[in-house]
């Protein structure tokens, strides 16, 4: 709890920080244009961020519904929307995962059926990730939609190298009994040279138990091959819905000269690169891409403005949604039946 009202500090100051130094030279301007923005589009926009986080929390659920036939949407949905405070408050939104299989287990699933439930999650979620980044690459390919600097191409490079990394290896290690092994041998010798473990009997035995779980895991995947491609699909149409968010701010501003496609991909190229910057939400990273990819689309003062409001509606609003559902879970059985 000490950890988690910290991280809650923590990123209410960075915020305060990062929307200063978006405003202060043109605070006025932005106040106006915040304030003559089209209502109902935003609205629209937070009605795409709900539906984004519903299609993550149906594909969840369906994987669920394997191990607990009996448990309830509202539960996985709930779980979902308090998964996003704690994505929020932690660096690589590393802290959503943990208490997923903590909510998980409190609605009656065992600790390994849950971290099988999450790790499948996970793996269908960085395919559908890296599916639409390589379809917003063609798009932009053929389409020469995105002028790309060597900077952002870059950073786009290295954000594809590390979330294909990520989906590949937990493939493997899913898929894959000597591979896992494999990276437990190496990791466990590493941890041994560093004198991070001690007790080298208990740590195998423990690693070793893990592996089993992630196994566990490819052989629910591979036996449920419809579950695995309506999961992934689900995946992908929520990340879509996420994209196009920005089109509807834009829009909102009074901004109508841009496409859906600029927006799609952009978007798409935003996530990726946002990925790997080691802040809570990406802070810092997802901004400096957001206004390198829209710059030449939208004025300076109204890509700010659509900074802050996209920012509040894909990110904070997940915090404070997030927080508040918290607040509604009791710890126990009952608050989830």
């Amino acid at each position: 709890m000490k950890n988690t009202k910290r991280n809650t500090i923590f990123v209410l100051l960075i915020a305060i920080i990062v929307i200063y130094f978006i405003v202060k030279d043109d605070f006025q301007s932005i106040v106006n244009n915040l304030m003559l923005a089209n209502k109902w589009l935003i609205i629209l926009s937070v009605i795409f961020i709900f539906l984004y986080w519903l299609f993550r929390a149906i594909s969840l659920y369906l994987i669920a519904r394997e191990y607990k036939k009996k448990i309830k949407f509202r539960v996985i949905l709930q779980q979902t929307l308090i998964t996003q405070f704690f994505n929020g408050i932690t660096p690589f939104a590393t802290g959503g995962e943990p208490m997923q299989v903590y909510m998980l287990t409190k609605s009656g699933i065992k600790v390994a059926n849950a971290t099988n439930i999450i790790v499948q999650e996970f793996i269908m979620y960085q395919i559908a990730l890296v599916v639409i980044g390589f379809v917003a690459l063609f798009l932009n390919f053929r389409y020469n939609i995105c002028t790309l600097s060597p900077i952002l191409g870059n950073l786009i490079l290295i954000g594809f190298i590390i979330n294909i990394s990520i989906g590949l290896v937990l493939l493997f290690v899913s898929f894959s009994k000597r591979f896992s092994r494999a990276i437990v041998n190496l990791a466990l010798k590493l941890c041994i040279k560093l004198r991070i473990v001690k007790n080298v009997e208990k740590a195998k035995k423990s690693w070793n138990e893990k592996v089993e779980e992630y196994n566990e895991s490819g052989t629910m995947l591979k036996e449920n091959k419809v579950l695995f491609c309506e999961c992934v699909l689900l995946n992908i149409f929520s990340l879509a819905l996420f994209y196009l968010i920005p089109y509807f701010v834009f829009l909102s501003l009074g901004y109508h000269n841009i496409g859906l496609m600029q927006v799609f991909v952009s978007s798409a190229f935003i996530l990726i690169v946002g990925n790997f910057v080691p802040m809570p939400g990406g802070t810092g990273g997802i901004e400096f891409a957001f206004s390198k990819f829209f710059e030449l689309m939208i004025p300076s003062v109204a890509l700010k403005s659509a900074l802050l409001i996209w920012r509040v509606i894909t990110y904070y609003l997940g915090i404070i949604v997030g927080g508040i559902s918290l607040g509604f879970f009791k710890g126990d059985d009952k608050s989830w039946e």
